[in-house]
C-alpha cells in the first residue's frame, strides 16, 4: 500500500483574488501566522504551500488552533497519499474507512482533481464508493469522504473545520483601537483584526477616582482578543484630569462630545508614536447620544487620521452575537465604573455645533492637558 502521512490542509479564499504582488505578500503573512500557531504550542512542524492551499505536517490534534487565524477559510486533518493511482487510493480508503459508516447511516464521496490523470472526478467518487460499506446518499449524507488529487499526490479526509476568514493579521498595517471594557469596543477591535490590522489597544480610565475594575476587565478582554493576533499591547491613559477640566469649564450637555473629541486627539497622537495609520472605535449609529450623525460629525472634525467604526450599521443583538462567538461577552458584561459614565450629564446634546465646541475647547485649554496625560500612559504587553 502507498505510504500515507498525516497533515493539516489549510484553505484560504479572499487573498487568492489579489494581484500577483499583493497575493504573494498576503500569502507570506498567512504562512507566518499559521507557523506561529504551531510554534506557540511547542510542536514540530513543516509547512509547504501550493497556490490556494497551505499544507502543515504537524500533529493534527493541534489543528483546531487554526480556528483563530484570520485569513484561514477552512482546514482539514488529511492523509497525504504518495500515489495518484486509482488502485492505491481505493485500497487506502477500503482499509481506512472500514466501519466508518455505521449500520443505518448514509455516506457520499466528494472528489476533486488538479492535473492530468487517467480518471475523472466522477470515476474517483464511484470507485471509492464501491469499497466503503454503507448506503450512498449524494444529497444529504450523514458522513462524507473527501478525496482531492493534486498532480502526484492524493489527499483524503472526512472533516472540514471553518476558519474565521478575513485577511491575515498585520497584512493591512497597524491601527489604534479604543477599548472600554464593554461589549462594543471588543467586537470592533476583533473586526479590525479580521480585516488584517495589527491592533494596539487604547483604554482610557479614571483611576484613582474610580476602582481599577475597568482596567482589569479590559486586560482580560485583550488577552482573549490576542488569541487572534498572538500578542499585543494595551496602553492605559488616565483621563480624569481632562474630564474634571471640561466639567468645570463647559456646559454639561456637551460633555460627552467633548470627551470623545479629546479621546480622538489623544488617540491619534498615540497612533503617531506607534506608527499606526487609523483609529477604530465601537460606536454604532444612534445607540447613544454621542453617536447621532451630527455628533459623530463633530467628533470626527477633531481627527486627522481616519476613524473607522465597523459596528456603525449593526444593532445591539448583532454585536452581542459576535461578542459571544469570540468569547468576550461574559467579561464585557461584568460591572465596572466607566470613565465617561462618571461625568455623564443627565440630558446630553444630540446635535452639537462644531464651532461652539471648538470655542469651548479653546477657552478651557484642553489640548495642552491632552498632551500631558499622554506622557502618563502605561503600557502592558499581553
Amino acid at each position: 500500500m502507498a505510504k500515507a502521512v498525516q497533515e493539516v490542509l489549510v484553505r484560504y479564499g479572499e487573498i487568492f483574488l489579489k494581484s500577483p504582488f499583493v497575493f504573494r505578500q498576503f500569502e507570506k503573512k498567512l504562512v507566518e501566522n499559521v507557523a506561529r500557531v504551531f510554534k506557540r504550542r511547542g510542536v514540530k512542524f513543516k509547512i509547504r504551500k501550493e497556490r490556494g492551499r497551505i499544507f502543515v505536517e504537524a500533529p493534527v490534534s493541534e489543528a483546531r488552533e487554526l480556528q483563530n487565524v484570520f485569513g484561514v477559510v477552512s482546514f482539514s486533518p488529511v492523509w497525504r497519499l504518495g500515489s495518484v493511482k486509482l488502485k492505491d487510493i481505493k485500497n487506502f480508503c477500503k482499509d481506512k474507512f472500514k466501519g466508518f459508516v455505521k449500520k443505518g447511516e448514509t455516506f457520499a464521496v466528494r472528489a476533486k482533481r488538479v492535473g492530468n490523470h487517467n480518471f475523472s472526478s466522477k470515476d474517483l467518487e464511484v470507485e471509492v464508493g464501491k469499497v466503503v460499506r454503507g448506503k450512498v446518499d449524494l444529497s444529504r449524507p450523514q458522513k462524507e469522504i473527501f478525496v482531492e488529487v493534486r498532480e502526484n499526490e492524493a489527499y483524503i479526509f472526512t472533516e472540514v473545520f471553518q476558519g474565521p476568514g478575513g485577511l491575515p493579521v498585520s497584512s493591512s498595517g497597524k491601527v489604534v483601537s479604543f477599548i472600554s471594557g464593554g461589549i462594543d469596543s471588543a467586537v470592533s477591535s476583533w473586526l479590525a483584526m479580521k480585516r488584517g490590522c495589527q491592533v494596539v489597544f487604547l483604554h482610557f480610565h479614571s483611576f484613582p477616582l474610580v476602582s481599577q475594575k475597568s482596567i482589569e476587565k479590559t486586560k482580560t478582554i485583550v488577552e482573549k482578543l490576542n488569541d487572534y493576533q498572538f500578542n499585543g499591547k494595551l496602553i492605559l491613559i488616565p483621563f480624569q484630569k481632562v474630564q474634571q477640566l471640561l466639567k468645570l469649564g463647559a456646559p454639561a450637555k456637551y460633555l460627552v462630545v467633548l470627551y470623545r473629541r479629546s479621546m480622538v486627539r489623544v488617540g491619534q497622537n498615540l497612533a503617531e508614536e506607534e506608527k499606526a495609520k487609523a483609529l477604530f472605535t465601537g460606536e454604532s449609529l444612534g445607540q447613544v447620544s454621542s453617536q447621532t450623525l451630527p455628533n459623530l460629525a463633530v467628533i470626527d472634525e477633531a481627527a486627522k487620521l481616519p476613524v473607522f467604526r465597523p459596528l456603525i450599521g449593526m444593532d445591539k443583538a448583532e454585536i452581542i452575537d459576535i461578542a459571544r462567538k469570540i468569547g468576550t461577552f461574559e467579561t464585557s458584561i461584568l460591572p465596572q465604573e466607566d470613565c465617561c459614565q462618571l461625568f455623564v450629564p443627565k440630558h446630553p446634546a444630540t446635535q452639537a455645533n462644531v464651532a461652539l465646541i471648538k470655542d469651548i475647547e479653546k477657552k478651557v485649554g484642553v489640548q495642552k492637558l491632552e498632551r500631558e496625560i499622554l506622557k502618563e500612559k502605561r503600557e502592558i504587553f499581553v
